[in-house]
């Protein structure tokens, strides 16, 4: 029989399949997955093309080189623009709009056009996330910013549309209601107890130890007990903290690595999949509450939303999250290429 499970952290119900789930091996990609060549001459993302993209704002050179190691620049085709204010429009009691004002950067994780996250050197990985942290502080800065959303998409399903390695950061003028709900939902169990809702899920997980991956000094890896899909992956900090952009440099290495060995279990156990990940982190102004903790999130693309699902809010997960974290531990972490 399947078993419904409650998210603690938005109150939503979620399926876990058991009597058609499939076993964590029938999940893996039996497609090839080659890598690309480090440089392609035609790529804006690549070395000497520099000057297909506009409006720098980052770069964060090798030590070793001098050349730029990640770069940030504006998105040439932006969801929101730094044009303007914030101010809300009402034609109608059910016509409510605001500018799309805002921030849209990509960040380009690596000079070279094959270089994964999945398999960098911790200095790489730490500019990567410095990257982040950075311009979300600055973002921060700006009146008309109320949430960042710093994203990655990996893969054709995952949504990507070039190849070179990148992430994108969106500096919205609104707080998305599913972000507000979960701040909501995290207040409450605060008001109520106490505790941080985040810290007591880490301490949950650590006691019972099905559905933790990896555990490090100050991260934790896991798969949480109501998995919208299979295989998610969520890197807790230890430490709840609200804001991301208040990451101290130790942590901040400390996530780079987490983020590098939880990407190449997947690469390596799953072969390579499609995922999205996301940052979670408060909205501006909450930088400093209690109830709140900011972590990150990736969603392999292993199946497809359907229409009980876009029809309920329910989503069904033909996996167990007990038995994906049991493989993912034992998935070995391979060399990583040079």
């Amino acid at each position: 029989m399947s078993e419904l499970r409650l998210d603690p952290t938005t109150r939503e119900w979620v399926i876990i399949a058991t009597e058609r789930a499939k076993r964590p091996r029938d999940l893996v990609s039996r497609a090839s997955h080659p890598l690309p060549e480090a440089h392609v001459a035609d790529c804006p993302f690549c070395p000497g093309n520099e000057e297909q993209t506009t409006g720098e704002s980052a770069t964060y050179p090798d030590p070793a080189t001098g050349l730029w190691r990640v770069r940030v620049f504006e998105n040439k085709f932006p969801a929101v623009q730094p044009d303007g204010a914030a101010e809300r429009f009402e034609d109608h009691p059910l016509a409510l709009s605001v500018k799309g004002v805002g921030l849209h950067e990509v960040v380009v994780e690596s000079a070279a056009h094959n270089r994964l996250l999945a398999h960098m050197e911790d200095d790489e990985i730490y500019d990567m996330v410095r990257a982040y942290r950075d311009r979300l502080r600055e973002m921060y800065t700006r009146e008309y910013v109320r949430q960042v959303i710093i994203f990655k998409n990996h893969g054709l399903s995952a949504g990507t549309s070039l190849e070179h390695p990148h992430s994108q950061i969106v500096g919205a003028p609104v707080v998305p209601w599913h972000l507000r709900h979960q701040y909501d939902v995290a207040t409450q169990h605060y008001d109520e107890r106490g505790r941080n809702l985040y810290q007591d899920m880490v301490e949950f997980e650590m006691e019972r130890k099905i559905r933790v991956v990896h555990e490090s000094e100050s991260f934790v890896e896991m798969h949480p007990y109501a998995s919208r899909r299979p295989f998610e992956t969520w890197i807790v900090p230890k430490k709840p903290a609200a804001s991301f952009a208040r990451v101290p440099e130790g942590e901040l290495r400390r996530f780079g690595i987490a983020l590098r060995n939880a990407l190449l279990r997947l690469y390596t156990g799953l072969n390579n999949p499609d995922f999205n990940h996301v940052l979670h982190t408060s909205a501006r102004g909450d930088e400093n509450e209690p109830h709140l903790c900011w972590h990150l999130r990736i969603y392999p693309r292993l199946t497809a939303v359907a229409g009980f699902e876009i029809g309920s809010g329910i989503h069904i997960n033909t996996s167990v999250p007990e038995e994906t974290a049991r493989f993912m531990r034992g998935v070995a972490l391979e060399e990583r290429r040079a």
